[in-house]
């Protein structure tokens, strides 16, 4: 690929530099690093670089956008030393990780939409206590140790216990515990057992773990969802939040198309 790129007019590094807004140094860099083949020397000793050398270093500042600085570079070293399967590699695993994203936003959109409240309703909490199951003392019960009420009902306006919220969601009360501990619901505690009560907020909470893990995510993919979710009091603020999500995503769309045209203008002239 260098011998053909090597033919054609003569251009300075402030040729190419100029074309990009970039400095010569810049673009002696792009060489170094293997971006650009290397240049033919003048009797001189300056650098002669040719349009296939101004093609390599369109190509690459137009993969950076979608690709990422190192995998752009790395896909430009791999073409420019003949390795194209490995470029390809490379960017399909951008696109492959784009696609990724793509699934992670429409499995949130989805779970969102399955708490948003039906019209007419209402999400806000009260401040009552539910209401502690018949036998319990007024001795607050140890949180990590002392069994908590699975089987009462969980009264009142202010929240449910464990067993009730597990039984609707399907699953068992550890594994609500489990959600707590990775910080994606915070239920409260009940001040004279002591027993975990989830207000409207921790349902909401618990019922976004169970859908996002149900569409196969991490509790560490989960967990800054969650908090976002309670930073922005609930899920109607982050419907900007997503819009932006999804615009970000069509730009990365958009800007892997350009690389890839960029490229293969590249790909093209070093084969002529």
């Amino acid at each position: 690929m260098e011998e053909n790129l090597q033919t054609g007019r003569k251009l300075r590094p402030v040729d190419l530099a100029r074309a990009h807004g970039l400095s010569t140094q810049a673009v002696r860099n792009y060489e170094e690093a293997g971006v650009l083949p290397p240049a033919a020397r003048g009797e001189n000793g300056y650098r002669a670089y040719t349009p296939g050398h101004a093609l390599a270093l369109a190509a690459f500042l137009a993969l950076v956008p979608g690709h990422g600085h190192a995998t752009a570079t790395a896909v430009m070293r791999a073409v420019n030393r003949g390795a194209c399967d490995e470029a390809f590699r490379l960017i399909d695993l951008s696109h492959a990780q784009l696609a990724e994203d793509r699934r992670t936003l429409e499995a949130v959109e989805r779970a969102l939409r399955d708490l948003a409240p039906a019209p007419g309703t209402t999400t806000a909490t009260t401040t009552t206590t539910a209401t502690a199951p018949p036998g319990a003392t007024g001795t607050a019960a140890d949180p990590d140790g002392a069994p908590e009420p699975e089987g009462a009902t969980g009264g009142g306006p202010g929240g449910r216990f464990i067993g009730p919220l597990a039984r609707e969601l399907g699953v068992r009360p550890a594994t609500l515990r489990k959600w707590e501990a990775a910080g994606l619901v915070r239920p409260r505690r009940d001040p004279l057992t002591g027993y975990r009560v989830y207000d409207a907020a921790a349902v909401r909470d618990a019922r976004l773990a169970h859908q996002l893990r149900r569409g196969g995510y991490l509790l560490e993919q989960i967990a800054p969802l969650a908090e976002q979710v309670r930073a922005a009091g609930g899920l109607e603020p982050l419907e900007a939040a997503l819009g932006a999500w999804r615009a970000r995503l069509s730009a990365r769309g958009r800007a892997l198309l350009a690389g890839a045209a960029e490229l293969e203008a590249y790909l093209r002239a070093a084969v002529k």
